[in-house]
């Protein structure tokens, strides 16, 4: 009798075990640091986005987890590389796990959106994608966007990079940015975001530099004068997949996953140019002076920012800094 119970109990749990597995195995759980709210948030609109079609093609289940409910950048990478959260949402974390991703973070080497995506969509971003995929085990399925990064004061405009010597400005505490800064003349100072609002409202520092949806979302040209959309870093948003989750999943739901994220990646980007039109005009009509340099005054500012930058890469990736000069090669095939 003892050996039944023991039995019965046994092939219960095993399976109440495979049920486990199988209805784990069904769901996807996708997780972002940006607000849930689709009309303003690049994440949150390509995470519904993206829900909405898994479930509407397919008999996956798609759980959101937005605003860094699950934890930072990060923390977010290594639950999808542990398999604990399948699809994650991330920009400048990939670079921290995939070193050749911090490429992208060459100032002005993108001189707009549309090049960006075409080199991104592109057999760059596919290389890309597949050499991230051996470092860390996460697929990129595809590209979002962040947006370009735009320097902010409150001393001066800023048309040259003679105009930023003395100005310190809050940077992320990442060495490419320190670097990019110092080439430009301007004093870098390492700011936790947290940080930032203090540091500008007590004088810290002069200014910042950030998406202009960013800016105005957060209020922080409120406590800045001056904008020069000068446009020095292009933001990448990259959609992730746990590759062990994703081999698991049929041809048909691979498709359908794959589908939806491309989709979720161009709603990013829309929902970020939205927010980055309609954000400069309301720092404007709110009393920010906007200005927006020539051709010729973006050159001079990459003649600056770039060497420094580059110089630093390739110390730091070592064989991988062929990803530079791969970049450079994509950049100028689509720009003619």
């Amino acid at each position: 009798m003892t050996f039944k119970i023991g039995r019965q109990f046994a092939v219960a749990a095993a399976i109440t075990l495979g049920l486990a597995s199988y209805a784990s195995a069904q769901t996807i759980r996708v997780a972002h640091v940006d607000p849930d709210e689709w009309t303003a948030s690049k994440k949150g609109a390509a995470a519904h986005i993206f829900k909405n079609i898994v479930e509407g093609e397919s008999d996956l289940t798609v759980e959101l987890f937005p605003a860094g409910s699950l934890g930072n950048e990060t923390e977010l990478v290594g639950q999808a590389q542990e398999g604990l959260t399948q699809v994650v949402l991330v920009s400048g974390a990939m670079s921290k796990i995939c070193p050749a991703a911090g490429v992208l973070d060459i100032p002005y080497t993108f001189s707009s959106a549309t090049i960006a995506w075409s080199v991104l969509d592109g057999e760059f971003g596919k290389a890309l994608g597949e050499h991230c995929l051996e470092q860390t085990g996460l697929r990129t399925l595809a590209y979002g966007e962040t947006g370009f990064r735009n320097f902010t004061n409150g001393t001066r405009e800023i048309r040259k990079p003679e105009d930023m010597k003395g100005l310190k400005f809050r940077v992320q505490p990442i060495p490419l940015y320190v670097e990019m800064v110092k080439g430009l003349g301007g004093e870098p100072t390492p700011i936790a975001w947290t940080e930032l609002p203090n540091a500008l409202s007590t004088g810290v520092v002069d200014g910042q530099e950030n998406p202009v949806g960013v800016i105005y979302n957060n209020g922080l040209h409120k406590l800045q004068k001056y904008m020069t959309l000068d446009g020095h870093v292009y933001g990448a948003d990259f959609i992730l997949i746990s590759d062990e989750f994703y081999q698991g999943l049929t041809d048909a739901q691979k498709q359908v996953v794959t589908k939806a994220a491309k989709v979720a990646g161009t709603m990013g980007r829309a929902i970020q140019q939205w927010g980055t039109a309609e954000g400069v005009n309301k720092v404007q009509e709110e009393g920010m002076q906007v200005y927006s340099p020539t051709a010729e005054e973006i050159a001079a500012f990459a003649e600056k920012a770039q060497p420094a930058v580059v110089e630093y890469l390739r110390k730091e990736l070592g064989d991988d800094a062929e990803w530079i000069d791969r970049l450079q090669k994509a950049v100028e095939d689509a720009s003619k």
